[in-house]
């Protein structure tokens, strides 16, 4: 998938303009980086379009552990929006994650999640 069809689909799916949608996308990412290890952002940095991949970069390896709710207020003041805009916004973005990514990349980074994000990416394995 590439960037335009990537922030295309995600502001459709998460009913903002586009350029509030990017906002948001990048966010989503950045504070997805915070929470998952520095080798799986890696992954699927490598998966995902060129403006979208350095969102992914981390200076350590270590995941921190948050909860949903601490997800989406780090997205909320990244993206520079209120909280249900980022709840709607990260959801519409990992769900295009999930689209646009392999099933294995997208099940190795829900695996490090625990079960109250799927509330933002759906089911998990």
């Amino acid at each position: 998938m590439d960037y335009k069809t990537f922030i295309d689909t995600e502001a459709q799916r998460a009913g903002l303009p586009k350029d509030q949608a990017e906002t948001v996308a990048h966010a989503t990412l950045k504070t997805l980086a915070d929470r998952i290890t520095g080798g799986e952002a890696g992954d699927l940095a490598a998966q995902l379009p060129n403006p979208l991949k350095g969102d992914l970069q981390k200076e350590q390896e270590n995941a921190e552990a948050f909860d949903v709710g601490e997800f989406v207020r780090r997205v909320s003041e990244r993206a520079h929006v209120d909280q249900a805009t980022a709840r709607n916004g990260a959801m519409a973005t990992l769900i295009t994650v999930r689209e646009a990514v392999t099933p294995g990349e997208f099940d190795d980074i829900t695996s490090q999640l625990p079960q109250d994000y799927r509330e933002l990416v759906g089911p998990m394995s």
